[in-house]
């Protein structure tokens, strides 16, 4: 079996490694997502409107311009959404039998509901697993 390496191990030798403060004040990803926190600070100042982002954190100047969470929240939500709903209405047609133009005015609303509803959490999240692991686009390595 391979030796690991603990927590506590360091490149040099009879030297400590110390936690650092700073991360461990850091909010979590769930708590950025559903709060609309400043991923560094924890400042309630991440969003600007429904779903637009500041431009930046009025407590500690994080600039939020630099993330790019693109189109990506809003594609794997109505892809969830989606995959819901299409089980829902299955479940409905084969047990209730209703006509489609109920299930068409029942599930439509609800699906754009559901999607803009939960796309500020999603962007929220991603913005900060962004933040929390560096990513920058087109980086291959650190230079």
């Amino acid at each position: 079996m391979p030796w690991v390496c603990p927590s506590t191990c360091s490149p040099i030798p009879g030297a400590s490694v110390a936690p650092d403060p700073v991360a461990s004040s850091r909010p979590a990803p769930f708590d950025v997502a559903l709060k609309g926190l400043c991923p560094r600070c924890g400042a309630s100042t991440l969003f600007a409107g429904m779903t637009k982002f500041a431009d930046r954190c009025a407590a500690c100047g994080l600039d939020l311009t630099r993330f790019n969470v693109g189109d990506g929240p809003a594609a794997f939500l109505t892809l969830i959404v989606g995959g819901l709903l299409v089980g829902v209405a299955v479940t409905l047609q084969l047990t209730v039998e209703p006509p489609l133009w109920l299930l068409a005015l029942i599930l439509v609303p609800l699906a754009a509901i559901a999607v803009t509803g939960s796309l500020r959490v999603a962007k929220g999240a991603l913005l900060a697993f962004e933040y929390r692991n560096s990513a920058r686009e087109g980086r291959i390595a650190d230079e």
